[in-house]
């Protein structure tokens, strides 16, 4: 009996390609070290360069990759900006930004989150995590951990949600809504499929089709809705929350 078809590998798997990169950062000694960090992986390949936003688009639209690591702070386009591109061009819906910025809580980061990234680092983050993060983001899960998320969303909230847009809702079913503000809270997949008795792989299947309805890149955009919705208030926790 045939064992059906082979799963494909993801990014930066050892028998498939390896993960493109793309380095956008006005200082040379910063893409330098990123390079230096990123090249001696196995997995990973820096192909790009870029000392400013439009410089960045150039280069992707002439070979684009699977993860940026991006500046906020740039000459001719900033790195708000050019996530903004990146995010609106079809041709280029494949690229995930990571923002990486002196500032854990500068209010550019939330406004990047929105704009299409799909996290962000500090710039004194630690190799081995600079190293995970391009992988993580390059399987096509959120970079951003839950809690610096809500916080990040708790601090700039204000500025985020003028207004609860809960249409937004609307074309989610009650459970799928369900599920959305236990990713909002932080739950993985395991966590919310034994709070609501589902296997791990319903729950997945849940998060999926939530973010094909509310066409959301990924799981971050999915916290950043629960919030902009009003589905979750700032400051709220469940009962016996921490």
């Amino acid at each position: 009996m045939s064992a059906g078809p082979e799963p494909e590998p993801l990014p930066g798997d050892p028998a498939g390609a390896p993960i493109r990169v793309a380095l956008a950062d006005d200082q040379l000694l910063v893409r330098a070290g990123f390079r230096a960090l990123l090249d001696a992986e196995p997995d990973v390949e820096v192909l790009a360069e870029a000392a400013s936003g439009r410089e960045l688009l150039v280069l992707l639209r002439e070979r684009p990759v699977d993860v940026v690591l991006m500046d906020i702070r740039m000459p001719d386009g900033d790195g708000l900006w050019a996530t903004e591109q990146i995010a609106a061009d079809p041709a280029l819906a494949a690229v995930r930004v990571v923002i990486v910025t002196t500032f854990e809580l500068d209010e550019y980061v939330a406004r990047a989150v929105r704009a299409g990234a799909s996290g962000f680092l500090v710039k004194d983050t630690e190799p081995v995590d600079l190293i995970r993060a391009v992988r993580v983001v390059a399987a096509g899960d959120g970079l951003l951990s839950p809690g610096v998320t809500r916080r990040l969303l708790e601090r700039m909230s204000t500025g985020l949600r003028e207004s609860p847009r809960r249409a937004e809702l609307d074309v989610l079913t009650e459970r799928e809504r369900e599920v959305l503000r236990l990713v909002g809270l932080g739950l993985s997949n395991e966590e919310i499929a034994g709070r609501l008795v589902l296997s791990p792989l319903t729950a997945k299947t849940h998060v999926s089709r939530i973010m094909a309805k509310v066409h959301a890149r990924d799981r971050v955009h999915l916290v950043v809705l629960a919030y902009e919705t009003g589905l979750i208030a700032p400051g709220w926790q469940e009962p016996g929350g921490s």
